[in-house]
């Protein structure tokens, strides 16, 4: 059997082994240690903040990024219903409810739903915005930037700002993915919302194994964001804790893993958006039915996921295509099942949900790792034409 391909996988070619070496020598592993504020320095440089926070995942950072945001009991938190569900549990574990979007053709939030939602499910009265059907203020979205690409930040900063609602970024797919025209021109996912959180996940374009980021262009949420990751210690000798806080401190380990795939980044990117546009010429261009879904064409994506998408279900089925290409030894899948549709979420209201089902029926992930050759591109094409 040929050479496994997997889906997306870490590409550990720089200084790696390096960095974790001295780590382990300084013997500072754990919670602490230079490599976390290097990481958090070099972070904040790269996409163009004056601060970052590092903690234990992107899960995390959205927990984080949620109680900074001022999400409480009985609040609700409108959420995409197409996403991984770690965007939308942390909504739960503050006791809130989300409310679930359709995607549009980015397969990001629907703007245009998101603000039919506000203006006609809802009242707004003394500066909250309340939901006619439960009766619950609305506290805040998240906004979630698929595979990469760039949800519509303007539409849904002016909906905010109209409504007063605080905006979560979910970047934690979009590390290196920027704006190139409009209000919002050069600047990076993440750093347009109130707050903007970053996965260094095993499959992510950068990894450190586990971790997350939380950025934010307000000092103050920065600065409670680094105290409630550390268990809010106010007396570090006599261990004083006025509040609650939580152990989502990233490791001196991790960091050190982050600041040497941060020093390969824009490579990375740049050989993931070779690999798309092969793929992409190839697919559209030659073979009816099929197609490689494009990025909005104004931004600068980090092409993390290349999704293949079926125009024709009567000639090709998602099933099919998996199985087929497992059989090859090719790992795919499809998109996540809709969060609405799952088991913890099925009161949960949902509005206008459309568009996610066909997406969610008709996209299969193709591999897309950054040490993918042409050679394992061109085998993945070549076992999708003979179907």
């Amino acid at each position: 059997m040929d050479k496994f391909i997997p889906l997306s996988v870490p590409n550990f070619n720089g200084n790696e082994l390096k960095y974790l070496t001295d780590a382990v020598k300084t013997e500072w592993v754990s919670a602490g240690g230079a490599y976390v504020d290097r990481f958090e320095y070099e972070f904040a440089a790269y996409v163009n903040t004056e601060t970052a926070v590092a903690c234990q995942s992107g899960t995390a950072g959205l927990h984080l990024a949620l109680i900074l945001a001022g999400v409480e009991a009985g609040h609700e938190v409108i959420a995409p219903t197409l996403t991984f569900i770690a965007a939308v549990n942390p909504v739960r574990y503050l006791n809130a409810h989300p409310v679930f979007m359709d995607c549009d053709d980015s397969l990001c939030l629907d703007m245009a739903k998101l603000k039919k939602f506000c203006q006609d499910e809802c009242h707004f009265i003394d500066n909250q915005l309340i939901n006619k059907s439960t009766g619950r203020q609305i506290k805040a979205i998240v906004v979630v930037h698929i595979f990469g690409n760039m949800a519509h930040m303007e539409a849904v900063m002016d909906i905010a700002q109209a409504y007063n609602l605080k905006v979560i970024e979910d970047a934690t797919e979009a590390l290196g993915t920027y704006s190139l025209a409009g209000r919002y021109q050069g600047k990076y996912t993440g750093t347009i919302a109130d707050i903007g959180v970053y996965s260094f996940n095993g499959n992510k374009i950068i990894t450190t194994g586990g971790g997350g980021m939380l950025v934010s262009r307000d000092p103050g949420i920065m600065k409670r964001a680094k105290y409630l990751s550390t268990q809010a210690k106010d007396d570090a000798v006599y261990f004083r804790h006025n509040e609650i806080g939580y152990n989502y401190r990233m490791t001196n380990l991790q960091a050190a893993l982050g600041v040497a795939q941060l020093e390969q980044l824009e490579n990375f990117i740049a050989i993931k958006q070779q690999n798309y546009r092969i793929y992409q010429s190839r697919i559209n261009n030659g073979l009816n039915g099929l197609k490689i879904l494009t990025f909005r064409k104004d931004i600068r994506p980090n092409y993390w996921f290349y999704s293949l998408y079926i125009e024709n279900p009567d000639k090709y089925s998602r099933k099919k295509i998996m199985e087929s290409l497992a059989q090859d030894n090719i790992q795919t899948r499809p998109l996540w099942g809709l969060i609405h549709e799952q088991k913890p979420y099925l009161t949960n209201q949902a509005f206008m949900i459309e568009k996610a089902f066909s997406y969610y029926n008709r996209v299969v992930n193709l591999p897309c790792s950054s040490n993918l050759s042409a050679g394992d591109v061109d085998r993945v094409i070549k076992k999708i034409s003979s179907l």
